[in-house]
C-alpha cells in the first residue's frame, strides 16, 4: 500500500526482456521490498549500490507505461507505507489499471493544469473532487469534462514529480481511487 506522496525521482538503467534496472537514491532498499515505480507496485529482485532491479511480468508490461520505459527515462519512486506512518495522499495499492493520455499541460500562475483523458471502462470511477494516482502521484479531480479530467499541479509536485516532463500524447498510469471503487460496487 502507498500514498501517492512522491518519495524520489528515479532514471532507468536499463529495460529488457522481464527486467527493469533503476538508480535510486536509496541504499537500504531490502531484497523483496515493495516500490512504486510510476504507480507501479513492483519487487526488488536484486540490488547493488547505486541500482535496484525489479523482476515485470509481462501483464504488467501490457497493461502500464513500464513497457515503454528507456534507458535515462525518469520515473516516480515511493516505498510502502508502514503501519504508523502518515497518510498524505490517499490509498494507493499500486495495481494500475490502464493508461491514460495527456491532453494539456498549461500554467496558472504558479500551479499548473494537466488534462487526461481516461479510458471508457474507468470513467464510472472518477469523482470531481476525488482522488486519482496518475503515474504513482497522488491527485485531486478539479474537474470533469467527458472523457477528460482536470487536476491542479501545485508548485512542489511539479518539481518534486515527472510530471513536469509530461507532454501531449505521453501516456500515464492510472489507478482509480479505491475507496470510489468499493463504494461503486457495493451499490452494483
Amino acid at each position: 500500500m502507498f500514498t501517492g506522496i512522491i518519495a524520489a525521482v528515479g532514471e532507468v538503467v536499463e529495460s529488457a526482456g522481464s527486467r527493469l534496472t533503476l538508480k535510486t537514491p536509496w541504499r537500504t532498499l531490502l531484497l523483496g521490498e515493495s516500490i512504486s515505480v510510476d504507480g507501479v507496485c513492483l519487487t526488488v529482485a536484486s540490488r547493488r549500490a547505486k541500482t535496484v532491479t525489479f523482476d515485470v511480468g509481462p501483464e504488467t508490461w501490457r497493461i502500464s507505461t513500464l513497457g515503454r520505459l528507456k534507458k535515462g527515462y525518469r520515473v516516480n519512486l515511493e516505498r510502502a507505507l508502514r503501519v504508523g506512518d502518515r497518510l498524505g495522499g490517499h490509498w494507493v495499492t499500486g495495481h494500475v489499471e490502464k493508461t491514460g493520455r495527456v491532453i494539456v499541460v498549461r500554467p496558472e500562475k504558479k500551479a499548473w493544469w494537466i488534462t487526461i483523458e481516461i479510458p471508457a471502462a474507468l470513467r464510472k470511477f472518477v469523482i470531481l473532487k476525488g482522488s486519482i494516482a496518475v503515474d504513482g502521484i497522488s491527485l485531486t479531480v478539479a474537474r470533469i469534462q467527458h472523457k477528460q479530467i482536470q487536476c491542479m499541479i501545485v508548485p512542489h509536485t511539479w518539481t518534486h514529480t515527472t510530471l513536469s516532463l509530461k507532454a501531449p500524447g505521453d501516456p500515464v498510469n492510472l489507478e482509480m481511487d479505491l475507496l470510489a471503487k468499493y463504494a461503486l460496487r457495493q451499490h452494483s
